[in-house]
């Protein structure tokens, strides 16, 4: 009689491994993310990175073969990164793309693919449509190219398709539709997907192919997400914005080769994704009523102004709400309790609403005296000083700080006509024609400038 295969459980969210089922994950304190599969039995044998058959010092090792390669897309070379040699994808880097169904992942990297074609062969592979069906979403996008299209699911197929054709660079669309034959799970379980990625990653670095893996997520995690997936990969890139909204951000979450602070902006229209280069203005109404405030964040290298609104309105219930839209809640929550102590706000029976205008999502603290101020101003139904940007992080004593990168900040918000900032006094400002400074220490000293 056959030994019936043994059951292990894995975390969707972590890829922790347990031999039993457990309601809550013990790496990353997820709840219900435990999913049975067959275990499969470790493979003897390895396999040789690159040719390399025994360690060598550091000095010896040649980095030609880790160039990197021009998508052909800025804002998307942007992301992936940037070095003395160039921008793009590194050779034999496996790049992770992720996101919301209908995103415009799959559109993203159909343009890329029809530019790598001028670098080399690129091989297209799907498990979602056919080959003609590619086609037809070619034709729509207005994309050409040379790129090889193949409709399969089976690993070992694709990867003797890979050695026959030696690419530049393969793209697999999606990961949750690939099947290793040697897994006894099915297709987009927690086994599969970590296999599948583990073969594809080993193929990368030892063909020196760049790889693309399109990774859908659900709202509510799915267990093939990405995040199952982040540590096997050398990038992690996420893509951001509202399905019925035009504009896309995409984010690196993490990167082996380059800067995970950098930002790509794209527009969605009918003939595909469309970079927007030079983004500034997108994010700001121009309007100058009553809590609104503009605050200039750091995305990378990329000084992006930015507009924060805000809506006070009396509660009815015992609980005030509490919502932010773009921003930290807890951070919103904290900045509430600064305001109410030590600016003697009363927002303890007002529910208070905040949003970041254009989906951008504000991760620093140089944005705290802008949001503090809009809701001042919300509050209070005066409005802000026009042509006026604030910046500066708020301690919980209530003081206002400096914050980091500020010539670059200024300078911004110089070139988009502001002629007014409010921030904390620092050393070395430059002197900027048409910019007047307004400094203060205390989020007291804010008000007193709202109020005139």
């Amino acid at each position: 009689m056959a030994k019936q295969a043994k059951s292990v459980f894995f975390c969707g969210e972590c890829g922790y491994e347990s031999s039993k089922w457990l309601g809550k994950c013990p790496a990353c304190g997820s709840w219900n993310t435990m999913v049975e599969t067959k275990a499969v039995a470790p493979q003897p044998g390895g396999i040789l990175l690159a040719g390399q058959r025994q360690a060598m010092p550091l000095r010896d090792v040649a980095p030609e073969d880790a160039r990197r390669i021009s998508t052909g897309i800025g804002e998307l070379d942007r992301v992936l990164g940037t070095s003395l040699e160039g921008s793009g994808v590194v050779r034999g880097s496996t790049v992770l793309l992720g996101g919301d169904p209908g995103i415009g992942k799959s559109t993203l990297l159909m343009q890329a693919a029809a530019n790598l074609t001028q670098q080399g062969t690129v091989l297209y592979v799907t498990g979602e449509e056919s080959a003609a069906q590619l086609k037809l979403r070619a034709q729509r996008l207005g994309v050409g190219g040379d790129m090889l299209l193949l409709a399969e699911t089976d690993l070992e197929r694709i990867q003797q398709e890979v050695e026959r054709t030696q690419p530049a660079c393969l793209i697999i669309d999606s990961i949750q539709t690939m099947y290793c034959p040697g897994c006894p799970s099915a297709a987009g379980s927690v086994s599969q997907v970590r296999e599948a990625t583990s073969l594809l990653t080993r193929l990368a670095k030892c063909t020196g192919c760049a790889v693309f893996i399109v990774g859908h997520v659900t709202k509510e995690g799915a267990i093939a997400g990405p995040r199952l997936l982040e540590h096997m990969v050398d990038t992690v890139l996420y893509f951001e914005g509202e399905r019925h909204d035009a504009l896309r951000l995409l984010r690196a979450v993490k990167n082996r080769f380059g800067s995970t602070d950098e930002i790509g902006v794209f527009e969605m229209r009918a003939n595909g994704m469309v970079e927007i280069p030079d983004p500034f203005g997108l994010f700001l109404t121009g309007a100058q009523a009553p809590g609104c405030a503009v605050t200039c964040a750091m995305e990378g290298t990329r000084p992006m102004l930015a507009e924060v609104q805000a809506l006070i309105s009396p509660s009815a219930f015992s609980n005030p709400r509490r919502m932010a839209a773009g921003m930290d809640g807890n951070r919103l929550v904290l900045l509430l309790a600064v305001l109410e102590k030590k600016a003697g706000l009363k927002l303890y029976d007002k529910d208070v609403y905040t949003n970041v205008v254009g989906g951008l999502r504000l991760e620093e603290r140089s944005a705290d005296l802008a949001i503090a101020l809009c809701i001042a101003s919300a509050l209070s139904d005066l409005p802000l000083p026009p042509h006026t940007a604030l910046l500066g992080e708020i301690s919980l004593t209530g003081e206002v700080r400096p914050c980091s990168r500020l010539e670059k900040r200024l300078q911004e918000c110089a070139r988009l006509g502001f002629s007014q900032v409010i921030l904390p006094k620092s050393d070395n400002l430059p002197h900027l024609p048409g910019i007047k400074y307004s400094f203060v220490s205390h989020i007291r000293e804010a008000m007193f400038l709202l109020h005139g």
